[in-house]
């Protein structure tokens, strides 16, 4: 587990405010040099913490994007590679463990259905997937 400073945590809710904010002015917000602000993202990134970085689209954006969650049972002793090989579809944005009668919970969001129907191909011919179901996100309440 990694240890994280005061400052790692105001610098991981920074870049979660913006992050495409400089280096220059991340160092400047948290009062610490340019290169402290620099070895730092350096280290979270080689620890695992920082996994990329992205931006949050307005809803008015995001009006072609197809989202979905996909529940997916798993053949237990297939799970860190099925995980593995989930995680190198890049159409699948987030995914969870969850308990209950699915082993995971997959979000996936992509530019069109023909993609869409894709990912939904490439996930269920994983070897050890045993079965899924998916349900397209259609408004934000």
């Amino acid at each position: 587990m990694a240890q994280f400073t005061d400052t790692d945590g105001a610098l991981l809710s920074l870049l979660k405010q913006d992050s495409r904010a400089s280096v220059t002015t991340l160092a400047a917000k948290l009062g610490v040099a340019r290169a402290t602000v620099q070895s730092r993202l350096e280290r979270l990134q080689r620890n695992g913490t920082i996994r990329r970085f992205t931006i949050e689209l307005s809803r008015e954006a995001e009006v072609d994007v197809v989202k979905a969650v996909m529940l997916i049972e798993l053949q237990g002793s297939m799970a860190r590679s099925i995980i593995s090989a989930l995680g190198r579809i890049p159409d699948i944005v987030d995914l969870h463990s969850t308990n209950g009668a699915w082993d995971l919970v997959a979000q996936i969001e992509t530019t069109s259905l023909p993609k869409f129907d894709r990912v939904l191909r490439d996930v269920r011919e994983i070897k050890g997937v045993l079965n899924s179901e998916t349900c397209l996100l259609l408004n934000q309440a």
